[in-house]
């Protein structure tokens, strides 16, 4: 497994591959991998004959009050499990080798990424869209395989790609969760056991979401109310937002349509800032 820390290694890795007719597919990530981009990784492998993983823990995609210095760094394991998974290259380049003094290109998306967490986080999408057209243009994956988990980061990255033209086609993953129904997180590193216990409230509140739709609710506000009220219950767990929306444009739903929509929904526990949805 090569690991590539310059734009310039990358970038003539990428081409000796190109050169020999080898497709590629991308997993970004922001390391401290866990099952679910291990999951990502596999279905990398299926889709092309060469896998890059990128760890970059991206400042751009945080806010000044956010937990850039906290979040979770694992270099020496990840590069194991890259390894451990038959990853062809890892790329990890420093903050300075993405964004060298006196940067000052953005890319962003201004419709999709407005709602849901484009509300408390202004920037964040902004970051998220330079940072995956940077790895695009280094690396010319043919493939970029990102998680259900981040419903409106794949909806903005689709139409990214569509917008600009960008030859990439994006693959979804599906959120994968732990036994006792936390989808897999980076941050759930960053709980304690007792937080953990409050957090499961997320998943629960979602599953009586989609149990509703089920059983034949077609109410957008009472299955918002529901999910509330029973995330209301866990002392620690205040939630940002829960809303429907439809799955491609993010836009909040009248009416319940099985098929075509997403509860997507953000919460603190604590200090831990954590997302989930669950597909109608």
């Amino acid at each position: 497994m090569e690991t590539l820390q310059t734009v310039n290694e990358m970038q003539a890795y990428t081409a000796k591959l190109k050169h020999a007719g080898e497709s590629i597919a991308l997993v970004p990530t922001m390391g401290c991998l866990h099952e679910g981009h291990l999951s990502l990784i596999r279905l990398a492998k299926q889709q092309a004959s060469r896998v890059v993983v990128s760890i970059f823990v991206n400042p751009t995609q945080f806010g000044p009050n956010e937990d850039f210095d906290r979040y979770p760094r694992r270099m020496e394991a990840d590069l194991a499990a890259c390894a451990a998974e038959g990853v062809d290259a890892v790329f990890n380049p420093s903050s300075e080798e993405i964004y060298p003094k006196g940067y000052s290109t953005f890319v962003n998306e201004e419709v999709i990424s407005s709602g849901l967490c484009g509300v408390s986080r202004p920037n964040h999408f902004r970051g998220v869209t330079t940072i995956c057209t940077k790895l695009f243009i280094i690396i010319q994956p043919d493939i970029a395989v990102f998680g259900q988990k981040d419903a409106q980061q794949t909806a903005v990255l689709k139409k990214l790609v569509r917008d600009l033209c960008l030859p990439v086609t994006i693959v979804i993953g599906p959120t994968l969760r732990d036994e006792d129904g936390l989808a897999m997180s980076s941050r759930n590193r960053n709980l304690t056991p007792s937080q953990r216990q409050d957090a499961l409230s997320i998943s629960r509140a979602l599953k009586i979401g989609t149990e509703m739709v089920e059983k034949n609710v077609r109410s957008v506000d009472r299955i918002v109310a529901e999910i509330t009220h029973h995330i209301s219950h866990s002392r620690r767990v205040r939630l940002i937002y829960v809303q429907v929306v439809d799955r491609e444009t993010m836009e909040p739903a009248k009416t319940i349509i099985p098929g075509t929509q997403v509860i997507c929904l953000a919460a603190w526990v604590d200090e831990v800032r954590l997302i989930d949805n669950a597909l109608l």
